[in-house]
């Protein structure tokens, strides 16, 4: 379908096309674009920002009234915000697999954090590389084979350490002393100010540790939130009453799962034994230089002994590690923001700002308290959504690039649609010009960032989580829609049922309810339905 001699923009125009019919249409494998290097260039360039554990709760533009993130703020301002962006598998390592293949858990053979990326498999930067971009991946990888399908890539080995982290490169092993967000932000402008081919378009994938546990902040940010109470979710103290066992049996409570000194920054008294993760804990803060030992030391050493003196107790102690965690959680983010400020800044400076695709997202979502929770897996909404921004200004204010007369600006607003992370690759065919792949599970955000009204759209989402015993949350799979969440839990064989609506803290299980038998049993329909589709 592709024409070798068309204009690149006509490219763009053909994704749309392809991107709005995905979902039903039979699609021809990928093949790359043959367009001649001065057309080529014409083509966005696309930088995909990735965070870890960010949860949209946790972003100013998502109506955040704690998260201080301007520059993410801005890009909402300036870019498409999606409302309902939702994963397919609450876990790290299982999401970027989905990002990168396009495919679900079961599909690309990624399902839990202890499975290893096969990386001889289809993926987008291979297919962009073939078309003509130059590809990097800078920061968190967590998928245990080497990156392949870039031309360039350092990454953090495993989870990476906060300071001083080392990163992983064909040639080795390189540690960079400084505080790892901002160093994955460096890594990231070196290679695009010295190392891309300015006559080529490039993707850039530029992933951050943070805000993963253990949530340790930035010298820059330290005393941030000093004085200030953040206000407790309504949820913080729920007791799981109606909803099923898996609920009431994790272990993941602020109350009794966090970790003194490893995760609330409280140094063991002497003569207390270090057990668990508090083991570790000495050697993360040895990693720091003395200069930013001394900053740590200053900053948090009068707030623990303010804590030992308080001699805290109950609820009174669960509200009190709440702030400790929900305030160093929201100093990492703010350490995101600074260097997301840094890179829309280079962009101006280049002059790149107007035909480069800036995407924001995260892995996941994460519990910040809702139902007494940290950590994420759950299918209930906030590990379930994650922050979605998107900014392309060539496209969204309808100039130069691509077709004016089928693009409205979206600039500073928010798309309600359910999309997936499953939409990722696709995407990146449809912004590079590339045909849509028949066997990709996910369909273009294309139209909906150009603010088209596609005539069909999904109305329901696929969700699977298979990892057992950490945190003892258990395998469970379930559908939503706008309004409606069936949960299943297949050992304990427990179903929930949430009205989002009337219920959207989802502390209300209805599944059994005479009244309700009759939604349950249509969104059991649908779950089966989307079970079949994806091969389950």
């Amino acid at each position: 379908m592709l024409v070798q001699e068309l204009h690149t923009r006509l490219f763009l125009v053909l994704g749309l096309i392809l991107g709005s019919c995905a979902s039903s249409s039979q699609l021809s494998p990928v093949s790359p674009v043959s367009a001649p290097p001065t057309a080529s260039v014409q083509r966005p360039n696309i930088i995909f920002i990735y965070s870890d554990d960010h949860a949209a709760a946790a972003v100013g533009a998502y109506g955040s009234s704690a998260a201080r993130t301007p520059n993410l703020d801005r890009l909402a301002a300036e870019g498409l915000l999606f409302e309902n962006a939702f994963c397919t598998n609450a876990l790290c390592a299982p999401a970027r697999a989905v990002v990168l293949t396009g495919k679900h858990s079961h599909r690309n053979g990624l399902m839990d954090n202890g499975d290893r990326f096969d990386g001889a498999q289809w993926t987008f930067p291979k297919a962009l590389g073939e078309a003509g971009y130059q590809t990097a991946l800078l920061g968190k990888w967590h998928l245990k084979s080497e990156p392949t399908g870039f031309d360039h890539w350092e990454v953090l080995p495993g989870q990476g350490h906060y300071y001083g982290p080392e990163f992983k490169t064909p040639q080795g092993l390189t540690r960079h002393e400084g505080y790892n967000t901002d160093v994955v932000m460096d890594r990231t402008l070196a290679w695009l100010d010295g190392k891309r081919d300015p006559k080529r378009p490039f993707m850039v994938m530029c992933q951050f540790k943070a805000p993963h546990r253990t949530w340790m902040p930035g010298p820059d940010h330290l005393s941030l939130y000093d004085g200030v109470l953040i206000p407790e979710p309504t949820t913080l103290f729920d007791d799981w009453a109606s909803r099923a066992t898996p609920a009431h049996a994790q272990e993941m409570t602020i109350a009794d799962h966090l970790w003194l000194a490893y995760d609330l920054k409280v140094p063991l008294q002497a003569g207390v034994e270090a057990t668990g993760p508090d083991k570790w804990a000495e050697g993360l803060l040895g990693r720091m230089s003395a200069e930013q030992r001394i900053a740590w030391e200053a900053a948090y050493g009068p707030r623990n002994r303010a804590f030992r003196n308080w001699d805290l107790s109950g609820r009174a102690l669960v509200q009190w590690k709440y702030q400790r965690y929900i305030k160093d959680y929201l100093r990492c983010i703010a350490s995101i923001d600074d260097n997301i400020g840094r890179l829309l800044d280079w962009l101006d400076e280049e002059g790149l700002a107007d035909n480069t695709v800036v995407i924001y997202t995260s892995d996941q979502g994460f519990f910040l308290g809702e139902h007494g929770w940290y950590d994420k897996r759950f299918m209930y909404e906030p590990s379930l959504r994650f922050p979605l921004i998107v900014r392309w200004p060539a496209a969204t204010e309808g100039n130069d690039t691509g077709d004016a007369r089928d693009a409205r600006d979206t600039r500073g607003t928010r798309e309600t649609r359910l999309v997936q992370n499953l939409d990722f690759a696709a995407t990146m065919l449809d912004l590079a010009g590339l045909a849509a792949r028949q066997d990709l599970d996910g369909v273009s955000l294309l139209p909906l960032l150009r603010g088209a009204e596609p005539k069909a759209w999904r109305a329901s989402i696929y969700y699977e989580y298979f990892e057992e015993g950490i945190h003892n949350v258990p395998p469970h799979y379930g559908v939503r829609t706008q309004r409606w969440k069936l949960i299943h839990y297949p050992k304990s064989d427990e179903w929930e049922l949430f009205d989002l609506a009337l219920d959207p803290e989802e502390v209300d299980n209805l599944a059994g309810q005479p009244e309700h038998h009759e939604r349950e049993r249509q969104l059991g329909d649908e779950l089966a339905r989307l079970r079949r589709a994806c091969g389950r």
